[in-house]
């Protein structure tokens, strides 16, 4: 037996240990897409610049993605409930400084810091799960993890929104180490188990790929700010590049690696994680950026923007049953993902076309719905096929594998589309700022600032006389970066999309609702909702 249990079980509760991993999992998604929504409440109260404010964001995702696969070694060696209680405590003191942090470097770092308690939190929680429930009592515990997340996914932006608005950021995270409490109190209830035979953790795979992700994020940060052309962003570029040959080559002499190299060799397992790439180019990259174009083009609150964003996520709660049915109805899972990668390349398409200062609910709504249901349609189907196109003692790793690409996929894409934006919007400030003399020659300052979705402040320096056609100078430069971005994004979408779709060409085996792919697909189920 892959868990075995090593520790009494005579105060353990099921029904407070699911009550608890579902309170955590509805917590980690608010996390990822609202701390984007409190990003101008966070940047007015700091002071802070646009690359160190990113941070707050970036440092979360940065850690999330790469500590998960070391963190889930770290459960199966010491036990899956020490390391759920490590990250609850991890995530509940970081939340907590977040929420009284005046310096936005302490801000940054303890936002990393949570990144790992939340990777600790998933992995763990997860086989919690697994090892609690078995048989019918199992399918619904994960089936309740999949609508609880998506409906962390969904509320998150909206959420942020009415606190910062109402009660300011730090109520944000505070009410984040507030609900880790209750958490905390039902940690003696849950059950201990541990893999007997789990391996050693790959440090340094760990630590190669961590370091290589990092550096490319920061490179991709920092690029706008000291030019793509000078020393230090060229020196992380390269250095990331040189630890990640240096990850493939330690992987090819470790007995137990991080990754089996040998998966890319399966043409079926690398389309099926292709997935979630074109969900983050399509999807993901708008829960941190988009709330703030709305925040200056339309001059929304960060409470309607929060609103706003639920037209994209709360189809999400919908469409995996959907896509069920049609997987009932004869579907193939291939002819479910095709469709899901149709609207998910035609949303940011439809999303680029409607795009304008001022556009209301209604011109957004069309692309923002399409959006959530090409999102929903492959919401945890992906998993269950990966897991059954390989071998049984390889499902291990291909899920590792493929929730480490979904996560650092989102990472290094955030940190992209941001600087791609602060970029964009720059050079379209050069042509026509000598209008404005305050700005002469600072494009990179206010550029900075309307990407971080604050126009208040620059507005405030200028005439009266003179703001209104400087916010729509400002705006249609914002507008144009904006459309840039998402033609880019539907361009690869597209180009993915199809690669993916002929790699997946051929007879596919079927998923049983009650076989061992599917078993171990509910016990993954967690880390997609995420996505």
């Amino acid at each position: 037996m892959d868990a075995l249990l090593t520790e009494r079980t005579r105060r353990t509760s099921p029904g407070i240990t699911l009550g608890a991993v579902l309170l955590t999992l509805l917590i980690l998604p608010t996390s990822v897409t609202g701390s984007g929504v409190a990003l101008p409440h966070i940047g007015h109260d700091t002071h802070a610049s646009l690359d160190a404010l990113q941070w707050v964001v970036h440092g979360y995702n940065l850690t999330f993605a790469s500590f998960m696969l070391a963190c889930g070694a770290l459960a199966d060696l010491f036990g899956r409930r020490r390391m759920f209680v490590a990250g609850a405590v991890v995530f509940t003191v970081a939340s907590l400084v977040s929420a009284v942090a005046s310096d936005i470097i302490l801000l940054d770092l303890v936002r990393g810091a949570a990144g790992v308690g939340a990777a600790a939190l998933l992995t763990s929680g997860s086989s919690i799960l697994a090892t609690t429930f078995d048989g019918a009592a199992r399918t619904k515990a994960f089936a309740a993890v999949g609508i609880v997340t998506g409906a962390g996914l969904a509320l998150g932006a909206m959420v942020a929104g009415v606190l910062a608005d109402s009660l300011g950021w730090r109520s944000f995270y505070g009410a984040h180490a507030l609900l880790m409490v209750l958490v905390l109190f039902a940690i003696p209830f849950m059950r201990e188990s541990r893999n007997e035979s789990a391996a050693k953790v790959d440090w340094p795979g760990t630590v190669t790929f961590v370091g290589s992700l990092f550096l490319l994020m920061l490179g991709m940060v920092e690029g706008p700010q000291w030019g793509w052309g000078s020393a230090g962003v060229i020196g992380m570029l390269a250095g990331s590049v040189l630890l990640m040959v240096l990850f493939a080559a330690v992987e090819r002499r470790q007995p137990h690696p991080m990754f089996d190299l040998k998966l890319l060799r399966n043409g079926r397992f690398m389309a099926l994680c292709l997935i979630p790439v074109v969900v983050t180019f399509a999807f993901v990259i708008l829960l941190p950026l988009l709330p703030n174009y709305l925040l200056v083009a339309n001059k929304s609150s960060s409470r309607a923007a929060g609103t706003t964003m639920l037209l994209m996520t709360l189809p999400i709660l919908i469409t995996p049953l959907l896509a069920g049915r049609l997987v009932k109805w004869g579907w193939s899972n291939r002819a479910v993902f095709a469709a899901s990668l149709v609207c998910l390349t035609a949303g940011v398409a439809w999303l680029a076309l409607v795009l304008e200062p001022g556009v209301g609910a209604g011109a957004l709504a069309g692309p923002l719905i399409t959006l959530g249901v090409g999102l929903g349609l492959n919401f945890g189907l992906v998993d269950g096929a990966v897991l059954d196109v390989v071998a049984p003692e390889a499902t291990g790793t291909a899920a590792g594998f493929l929730n480490t690409l979904r996560l650092g996929s989102e990472a290094v894409v955030i940190a992209a589309a941001g600087s791609a934006l602060v970029n964009l919007m720059r050079n379209s400030l050069n042509d026509g700022l000598d209008r404005f003399p305050a700005y002469r020659g600072a494009p990179g300052e206010l550029a900075n600032s309307v990407n971080s979705g604050d126009l208040t402040g620059p507005l405030s320096k200028l005439p009266e006389d003179v703001r209104p056609g400087f916010f729509d100078f400002v705006t249609d430069g914002f507008t144009d970066a904006w459309q840039v971005v998402l033609w880019a994004s539907a361009a690869i979408c597209a180009a993915l999309s199809v690669a993916i779709l002929a790699m997946l060409r051929g007879p596919e085996r079927r998923l049983s609702a009650d076989g061992p792919a599917a078993a171990a697909a509910k016990s993954e189920v967690t880390a997609d909702t995420l996505a």
